[in-house]
């Protein structure tokens, strides 16, 4: 597919806040029916700066209007499709006030899938797996106006006491507020 072609497409997704893609999702989308095809493909629009190369297999359009904060969320998303995947531990509980730090460049999260630490241009995504049922997952999170769902504080308190990590952060005065 041509250049111009490419941004085309991916300029329409972006119109629809659509813009973040994995490798089979490009495929698609650029009608790159081999997988030399589509490496050639995705070399060309990176070295143009028009696919952004976050972790291998998840691109992110780098033209994109729709680039928020939750960038991270959106790659996370893409990276763990198919499994349960809510913000918490720092991260959420930074949100909402119970410890004195504030993640700058690191999202953590809980997950079904693997665990692990993905370092990519926008910041580090941080996944921490979970044993816990999916009705106990959504029960104890929220949906709100982001990609992911969030933990409420109490399950964010429960996930950092379980992990044992950070736990001298948490201010106990604000444990019970809600």
């Amino acid at each position: 597919m041509k250049l111009i072609d490419a941004i085309k497409v991916l300029e329409a997704y972006d119109k629809k806040g659509r813009f973040v893609y994995k490798n089979q999702d490009l495929a698609k989308l650029l009608h790159s029916n081999t997988t030399k095809a589509l490496a050639a493909c995705l070399s060309r629009l990176t070295e143009k700066g028009v696919l952004i190369r976050a972790i291998k297999g998840v691109y992110v359009y780098g033209f994109s209007e729709h680039k928020t904060k939750f960038i991270l969320e959106h790659i996370a998303k893409a990276m763990r499709r198919g499994e349960y995947t809510y913000v918490s531990l720092e991260s959420i509980l930074s949100e909402y006030g119970v410890i004195s730090q504030i993640p700058i460049d690191r999202l953590t999260l809980m997950t079904t899938g693997r665990k692990g630490e993905y370092k990519t241009p926008f910041g580090v995504i941080e996944l921490t797996h979970t044993k816990r049922s999916i009705n106990d997952i959504l029960i104890n999170s929220v949906d709100v106006d982001r990609p992911l769902r969030i933990a409420t504080k109490h399950a964010a308190l429960r996930d950092l006491y379980r992990v044992g990590r950070n736990t001298h952060l948490i201010d106990k005065g604000l444990i019970d507020d809600d």
